[in-house]
């Protein structure tokens, strides 16, 4: 992509931008870009996360004693016999 750019092109390129914006805004201008791209940065980590959590819920654990004494405690259903 910038495989063609040479010293000579990088050096044209910050001419260029401080006549734009000037010496003095490009302090700013570098703090609001850092600032930028860090929040970019935790909102795809956040994104991310979200994502981890929805693909795989949690399944409650289920064992055999647990699961015998539920079910001997439930009151029979409609398909049980009294």
């Amino acid at each position: 992509m910038l495989g063609g750019l040479t010293g000579w092109h990088l050096l044209a390129l910050v001419v260029i931008i401080l006549l734009l914006f000037g010496a003095a805004k490009l302090p700013a201008l570098a703090k609001s870009v850092g600032q930028s791209a860090r929040v970019f940065k935790g909102e795809m980590k956040a994104m991310k996360e979200d994502d981890a959590a929805t693909a795989t819920p949690p399944a409650p654990p289920v064992t055999g004693s647990a699961a015998g004494t539920a079910a001997s405690s439930a009151e029979p259903g409609p398909d049980t016999k009294p």
